[in-house]
């Protein structure tokens, strides 16, 4: 059957930040323009997972009467702490400068995003949730021509179903792509287009959250706490957060960096285990676990910044890796990417100057998103050398040096730091309690995660032998432990057992297989993980 197509002035790929900022930004200029949101998940926000603390700068320039409007900020940061975790203890740190979040909102993302949407929605702008973009669509030129979504009712076999529709072509002067970190369509744009030849690697840690609700005796409206140190080894980059929200409810989190070397470790395990320290665990005692998530985020700075632009199209958000480590928060920044980006398109559309936003990268190197990532580029890197050289680094950087220092440190690739298991030893992780820890089922049943059982495995091997061969034989299998939903397995045989029905998305398998031998591609449309209130 033969695809359909619909035609755009802009197609922007992903509803979260960064796309529906650039959505509202657009019809802001010029209410005339047509403008059309892709979202994999079940509905805006489904897919969405972060921390998360919310400083307003973007949202404030893009809709500055959002209070009035009912934007979901209800819970104001009020009080930081950082503690040095040991075994036993808990010490209290000074708060870095960059963490002190005087005026910011604790907040669901999720939420927020929803909320964008219903402003981009009143400006004009068609949002299609659960329509997965699935393959990027070129003119005869080499320049993007939109995307297409993916086929629905394809059965495990390859053929089509009874209940088979094919994609939908989506054409755009230009596409926006803002699919957050790792994007599957991305991934092939930097191939094409050659976007990281100036660049370095990108690095990235996977981020696994829990909302919980409290007893009320526990509960302490806008408290923020940070982490470092037990669970993790001091060559292991990482570190918690618990914010107090509203409502009785508290989520807590733990951010692993993938450049992790001992291929023993397993991130959902070590959250487990942080969630039993002494000063930890008397928080959730008693309380209820509502919702569980996992999303790999963008940490290498504004050296892995890859090229921005490309004909027909460009890179907004944590697709293009505008994270702000140090601070903690990237949702800012990916707005502020998202409403230059928008700027540029309509400059383009309007003056008709070929097919390229040039002006994006220009205009984006002059904001404040550029200088706040300039200043702050050295200290997630600092850490490769250790935790103490790290926060031994980052006091000097940002004391003495004040983020001006006349040199850059370097990224590398994540899988290519994994260590052979015979030189790592292993970690005897305690078994979950069913009180504050959990094993990884029960978590992925509270994430709502839902894939149509009848379809190709959306979690490709280039090479089926791989799995045994290298990754058992030197490595133990770590897909076992990297990921966060128990979608891989080692049976008898051995064979490599993948359950996609469990995948929450978060995209850490194609970042740190040691070989680079596992494709995560986009399943259908509304499919994944239901995060509510995340």
């Amino acid at each position: 059957m033969e695809r359909d197509s619909m035609e755009f002035d802009v197609v922007i790929v992903g509803a979260g930040p960064s796309g529906l900022a650039a959505a509202i930004r657009i019809k802001q200029m010029n209410a005339d323009l047509s403008v059309c949101v892709l979202e994999k998940g079940s509905e805006v926000g489904a897919h969405i997972l972060s921390g998360a603390v919310f400083e307003t700068r973007a949202l404030d320039e893009l809709i500055p009467d959002w209070r009035d409007r009912g934007a979901p900020l209800a819970t104001m940061a009020m009080d930081d702490r950082f503690l040095f975790l040991t075994e036993g203890k808990a010490i209290r740190l000074p708060t870095p400068p960059q963490m002190n979040n005087h005026g910011n909102y604790i907040i669901s993302l999720g939420n927020l995003c929803r909320w964008l949407a219903g402003q981009a929605e009143e400006l004009g702008v068609e949002i299609y949730p659960g329509f997965a973009a699935a393959e990027v669509l070129y003119h005869e030129d080499g320049s993007v021509k939109g995307v297409a979504t993916g086929d629905m009712g394809i059965g495990k076999d390859g053929e089509p179903t009874g209940n088979y529709t094919p994609g939908m072509e989506l054409h755009a002067r230009q596409t926006i792509f803002s699919e957050g970190c790792r994007g599957s369509l991305t991934k092939t744009l930097f191939d094409k287009f050659n976007l990281r030849a100036e660049c370095d690697p990108q690095t990235y840690g996977i981020g696994i959250k829990e909302l919980w609700e409290i007893d009320p005796a526990k509960h302490s409206l806008g408290k923020i706490v940070h982490t470092v140190g037990w669970p993790l080894d001091s060559q292991t980059y990482g570190g918690s957060f618990l914010y107090h929200l509203e409502d009785n409810q508290v989520v807590v989190g733990f951010v692993i960096g993938l450049d992790y070397k001992n291929p023993h470790l397993s991130p959902f395990d070590e959250f487990q285990r942080f969630k039993t320290h002494p000063a930890i665990r008397p928080t959730f005692e008693g309380g209820r676990r509502i919702a569980y998530g996992a999303r790999a985020i963008s940490e290498g700075g504004i050296q892995s910044v890859p090229g921005l632009t490309f004909p027909g199209g460009l890179l907004v958000g944590d697709t293009a890796g505008f994270l702000n480590v140090p601070k903690i928060k990237g949702s800012h920044t990916a707005m502020k990417s998202g409403m230059v980006a928008a700027e540029a398109v309509v400059a383009l559309l309007s003056d008709g100057s070929g097919n390229q936003a040039h002006a994006y990268p220009r205009e984006l190197k002059k904001s404040w998103l550029w200088s706040e990532l300039h200043k702050v580029r050295n200290i997630r890197p600092s850490f490769h050398k250790g935790l103490w050289a790290g926060i031994a680094y980052s006091a000097l950087d940002t004391y003495l040096f004040m983020g001006k220092a006349p040199w850059t440190f370097h990224n590398h690739d994540d899988h290519s730091v994994l260590g052979k298991a015979s030189d790592y030893p292993k970690i005897a992780y305690p078994k979950p309690d069913g009180l504050v820890s959990f094993d990884k089922l029960s978590s992925v049943f509270i994430s709502n995660t839902n894939h149509e059982e009848n379809q190709p495995a959306h979690l490709k091997l280039k090479d089926e032998g791989v799995p045994i061969s290298v990754n058992l034989a030197l490595y133990d299998a770590p897909e076992q432990r990297y990921c966060p939903a128990g979608v891989y397995e080692i049976v008898d045989g051995p064979a490599l057992r993948i359950n996609a029905q469990n995948c929450v998305h978060c995209k850490t398998c194609d970042i740190k297989d040691p070989t680079q031998n596992i494709n995560w591609t986009v399943p259908e449309g509304g499919g994944g993980p239901n995060y509510p209130n995340m």
